[in-house]
């Protein structure tokens, strides 16, 4: 059955396959992205690939250009059946360099953002008593790591979003939650964290330093032969999967790569189901 999806972020990358894919499957995609100026790369690929695909304004950071999308597809659609959660942002720079205003933009494009979008389709999804919530997650929302703990710490916080809709809104009112969960995604996106990186004062000269310059030299290099990284394709293949299961898991990898990287913390509970369960059995039975 086609469905009607929105989806964030769709000016470059996973965005815009995440918007083609859904619609060569069938379903009514709008595609919704900050700046209209920047939609040149969506509509190349909706020519090339010859689907239709509605684009529309829409800031995450923004509740009123959230609900004017919404509006928008409820008043020519009737309802919304997928939100994917699509637009982010990355960040390197070491808590003690970054400035307050710095980690409130990477927390709220990354967790306040996603937190805005859910909100404003939930109460139309709670009413059709069925839905998706899908959002693009990272394996840095399971696993910190060096330099990014501000850009973990928002994924972090989707992740407890997402496991704690789950565990109440699911059951009762037939929404379903999940987080993708990718390692290294070979786009623009690891370009443009270095580009705001520069912006915000390149490689600053301290202690940090040789460390810093040891984290992009190997981040670098292995975009160029290691199993980390994956095409925007690629992943958008497991949200495609997960958009089509009649019961989507609450997490999901997208490699064999971000499977073994997370493994010590997901082995016992792959799809996050289990603990769902547990936390229903133990607050709500």
């Amino acid at each position: 059955m086609s469905k009607v999806i929105l989806i964030t972020g769709t000016s470059s990358g996973l965005g815009i396959s995440l918007a083609i894919d859904a619609a060569k499957l069938g379903h009514k995609v709008y595609a919704t992205m900050r700046n209209l100026a920047k939609r040149g790369a969506l509509d190349e690929s909706i020519a090339q690939a010859g689907v239709d695909v509605t684009v529309l304004p829409l800031d995450v950071q923004d509740s009123a250009s959230i609900n004017s999308a919404v509006d928008t597809i409820l008043a020519e659609e009737g309802r919304i059946d997928t939100l994917i959660n699509n637009a982010g942002a990355g960040f390197v720079r070491t808590t003690e360099q970054a400035s307050e205003d710095e980690i409130n933009w990477v927390m709220d494009v990354n967790y306040m953002g996603v937190v805005r979008c859910t909100k404003a389709v939930m109460p139309y999804m709670r009413k059709a008593r069925s839905g998706h919530v899908i959002t693009i997650s990272s394996v840095g929302g399971l696993v910190g790591q060096p330099f990014n703990e501000i850009y973990c710490a928002a994924k972090f916080a989707v992740e407890g979003f997402t496991e704690s809709l789950a565990c109440y809104v699911t059951p009762n009112f037939g929404i379903n939650f999940t987080c993708i969960e990718p390692g290294g995604i070979q786009s623009e996106f690891a370009n443009n964290v270095i580009k705001q990186m520069e912006t915000t004062g390149g490689m600053l000269d301290d202690e940090y330093l040789p460390i810093l310059q040891k984290y992009i030299g190997g981040s670098q290099s292995r975009q160029s032969g290691d199993d980390i990284y994956q095409t925007v394709d690629e992943v958008s293949a497991v949200v495609m999967e997960c958009l089509e299961s009649p019961e989507p898991p609450i997490r999901q990898r997208t490699s064999v790569w971000g499977e073994k990287f997370t493994r010590l913390k997901t082995e016992l509970d792959p799809a996050g189901t289990k603990q769902q369960a547990a936390v229903i059995d133990e607050f709500l039975s």
